[in-house]
């Protein structure tokens, strides 16, 4: 390349023989030769990792698990132990087999990783732009984080629709074996039959979205009293809602129309007024990243684009084109994340509902192929996901899911989504 061409005329992009083109201009000295050509890739790996840690938000809110070799990882649940409601002097205390037993639940990884991938002809802009380099990092890693956070999310709202099994060594034998110790039950469902106004959850006129929030509040509520009624943990309680969702249960308060300065202006929820409960904060702080969160009552309020609202299904019928065009545009991974989650307003869930399983955590490869004279390269992960404790997780559904008990309405709401029940002891 010549030393003396000018890169200096504003609004022109150069080629790299001089002459304008579509590709930047190398810096003085040109790129990297030799040996050194490769040492972009430890610099973009941990781009792309950085970026798939930044994005991804629902793998670090359920049990996350990395496995070091083979496919399934078990977790053991132990059932209720012996009780002698009086144990007179001198009498001996027998064990038995049935005291405390335990089975496991079984998750294995996916068939096949996922990832994201990209090929440049001009791998000079990978090693001189940093400014380059770093947004294909970017989109790289949140491409995957955005893939792994919808198959979580598919897996939370599959907990809320997964009924207890019947042998499940946590619910309460027959015969002499008191029911009050074992006070094990489904998580309700929080649908139009609880409130009318969930509809509207994110969606619909002001004062229709703002009874929607209020309402999401009592379900989170009421979560938290069937948590406290099967003795399950407390902690560790998230609630995902959409953006808007989000901003509207923030907005809870502001005064909307002059009727509502009536009296003086109202005291904003999630305004940050000590009078208020100094939820939130004040409304001049901005909450607008996508990992801005609120706490109501113990429970993290989070807002997600993923999962909520949307179709992972693949059409039913049509012709065979039809059929693949729909699955490359909607599916998330597997048969098994690939529900119809358009009627999920927002999920509450306890962290231990679902496992998140990942082996070898990302991986990223390049590679020159020289019949193209172009580099293609690939960052990808491998995981896999599974029900561990339905019990311990809540669907806001946007209908009214049919049958008579929490456990006939998630029977039903799991044909809603169009998936099959998977939760069973391994």
């Amino acid at each position: 390349m010549a030393d003396n061409i000018d890169y200096t005329t504003p609004g022109t992009m150069y080629g790299r023989d001089g002459t304008t083109g579509n590709a930047i201009a190398p810096t003085t000295g040109g790129a990297a030769s030799g040996g050194t050509d490769k040492m972009w890739l430890p610099i973009w790996s941990g781009e792309v990792m950085r970026a798939f840690d930044q994005y991804r938000m629902f793998e670090p809110m359920v049990e996350s698990r990395s496995i070091a070799s083979g496919r399934v990882m078990e977790f053991p649940i132990t059932g209720t132990v012996a009780m002698k409601a009086a144990w007179g002097a001198g009498e001996e205390l027998v064990g038995g087999i049935d005291d405390s037993s335990s089975k496991t639940f079984a998750v294995s990884l996916d068939a096949r990783p996922i990832a994201s991938h990209f090929e440049l002809d001009n791998i000079d802009l990978m090693i001189t732009q940093w400014e380059f380099r770093s947004e294909l990092a970017r989109q790289a890693g949140q491409t995957l984080a955005n893939a792994r956070d919808s198959q979580v999310g598919a897996f939370i709202a599959r907990a809320g629709a997964e009924v207890l099994i019947s042998d499940d060594p946590r619910l309460a034998g027959t015969g002499t074996v008191s029911t009050w110790r074992n006070t094990l039950v489904n998580a309700p469902i929080f649908d139009l039959a609880f409130s009318p106004e969930l509809d509207h959850l994110g969606s619909g006129l002001d004062v229709e979205r703002a009874d929607a929030a209020l309402a999401l509040l009592r379900a989170i509520e009421e979560f938290f009293i069937h948590l406290q009624t099967i003795n399950a943990p407390t902690e560790g309680v998230t609630c995902a809602v959409s953006p808007r969702a989000f901003q509207d249960i923030r907005a809870l308060g502001v005064a909307r129309d002059s009727s509502d300065l009536a009296g003086g202006a109202g005291r904003p929820y999630f305004g940050g007024v000590a009078d208020a409960g100094g939820l939130g904060a004040p409304l001049g702080q901005g909450m607008n990243n996508l990992s801005d969160s609120l706490e109501y009552m113990g429970c993290r309020i989070i807002k997600t684009t993923h999962m909520l609202g949307k179709d992972h299904s693949t059409l039913a019928s049509g012709t065979a084109e039809q059929i693949a065009a729909s699955a490359a545009a909607n599916n998330i991974g597997e048969a098994r994340y690939n529900g119809d989650f358009s009627d999920v307003k927002a999920v509450i869930w306890q962290r231990g509902c679902v496992a998140s399983l990942n082996k070898t955590g990302l991986k990223v490869d390049t590679v020159d192929d020289i019949r193209r004279n172009s580099v293609f390269t690939v960052a990808s992960v491998m995981g896999g996901t599974g029900v561990l404790r339905p019990e311990l997780c809540s669907v806001v559904y946007g209908a009214t899911a049919t049958g008579s008990g929490a456990a006939a309405k998630r029977a039903a709401l799991m044909t809603d989504l169009g998936l099959t029940a998977e939760y069973q002891n391994g």
